[in-house]
């Protein structure tokens, strides 16, 4: 009612969602400004590119799902060949090739083709005719659309990265209806050659994984980023230490403390109360975007919602396990929080579609 003067289209937005989404940004430069010493060195830049991506997730919020099908294996094909070109020319940070420069902002592909590999998977799944979603043409072609840019990302290297891909295609071959017993089965062939993929791991990532079962071989090494990530986090307690207070960050004890590790910088000067409002602030959007995907009427906007759902929530889960140490250190960034254009254009991609798709619903009742 107190909204009935604005325009339809402006009206209908999930202001809910948006006010949560619109917090966690502002939560997130509130600690990039102490995590860099009380300068605006990552909050500014953080700040501008999310209005910027903001603005996008709007405009992407009005367009026809139609159209969003329709351009989802064009953008699959397109995201492929940008990461065929980061494998020829794209520039290398921190021992890793993932980057083109366009000048203001850093591409990062791989990022892309997260919310790219559940569209393209869930066109496929919606082009597919229902007797055949038990079968074998339901699983082959499904596996080539993951395994080929899984695959390219894995080079770079990017483990992270390439395990979210995996698990958004997955996601959305397990929403489309294929067997559980497929997933059970392939989690025991994981199980199997497991150690022999291991051995296929560069130096660094067997190191991560060996660190992660055993935190205390090499604290002062390998095992550095945990363990002070831990540190960080259980010195904030119930309140945290104070805005500006934390020492693990301002002390450069706490490496990558606007990056993979914000929770643990925003934990020390926040603490638990700075921790549950982001683990809230993300559940509601979560739910939000499962409500979406199960109003949907038609097969492609049901699959694509859940499957654009599901990866934000395996942004968060892996991140929060990540620097609790209850997963292996692979990389992936806090959704809205770490500093970063990439991972922020990514998850605003979704919840544009996902609003998109919320505006379709809200059509096709009106309708009947």
């Amino acid at each position: 009612m107190a909204l009935a003067f604005m325009p339809r289209p402006i009206r209908e937005l999930p202001w809910i969602t948006l006010g949560l989404v619109i917090a966690i940004a502002g939560f997130s430069d509130l600690v990039l400004y102490s995590a860099a010493g009380g300068k605006l060195t990552w909050a500014l830049p953080q700040a501008l590119r999310f209005v910027v991506f903001l603005g996008m997730a709007i405009a992407l919020s009005w367009v026809r799902m139609e159209w969003v099908k329709q351009a989802a294996f064009p953008a699959y094909v397109l995201t492929l060949l940008l990461l065929i070109f980061v494998e020829a020319i794209g520039f290398v940070g921190g021992g890793a090739q993932r980057w083109i420069s366009l000048g203001f902002i850093n591409l990062q592909p791989s990022e892309l083709m997260k919310p790219v590999i559940v569209l393209a998977a869930a066109h496929f799944y919606a082009l597919l005719p229902s007797r055949e979603i038990r079968g074998w043409s339901a699983i082959w072609p499904a596996a080539v659309l993951i395994g080929i840019p899984a695959a390219l990302i894995l080079v770079q290297p990017d483990l992270g990265t390439a395990t979210m891909v995996v698990l958004g295609g997955l996601t959305v071959m397990f929403l489309a209806g294929l067997p559980l017993r497929l997933f059970l089965g392939g989690a025991a062939v994981l199980a199997v050659v497991g150690p022999v993929a291991f051995s296929f791991l560069h130096d660094y990532q067997q190191q991560r994984v060996l660190i992660f079962m055993n935190p205390e071989a090499d604290p002062l090494g390998a095992g550095y980023h945990i363990t002070q990530s831990k540190i960080a986090i259980g010195s904030g307690g119930l309140t945290g230490n104070g805005y500006l207070q934390g020492t693990q960050s301002h002390f450069a004890f706490l490496p990558e403390p606007h990056t993979d590790f914000i929770f643990a910088t925003m934990a020390e000067e926040w603490g638990l109360m700075g921790g549950l409002f982001l683990i809230v602030s993300f559940t509601l959007i979560l739910r939000w975007g499962m409500r979406v995907a199960s109003e949907s009427r038609d097969r492609f906007s049901r699959l694509a919602a859940g499957g654009l759902t599901m990866t934000i929530f395996f942004y968060v889960a892996i991140n929060l396990m990540m620097v609790m140490g209850l997963a292996p250190v692979v990389g992936v960034p806090l959704p809205l929080f770490s500093y970063g254009g990439s991972a922020m254009m990514t998850v605003m991609i979704c919840l544009g579609i996902l609003m998109a798709v919320e505006r379709q619903n809200r059509t096709d009742t009106r309708r009947g």
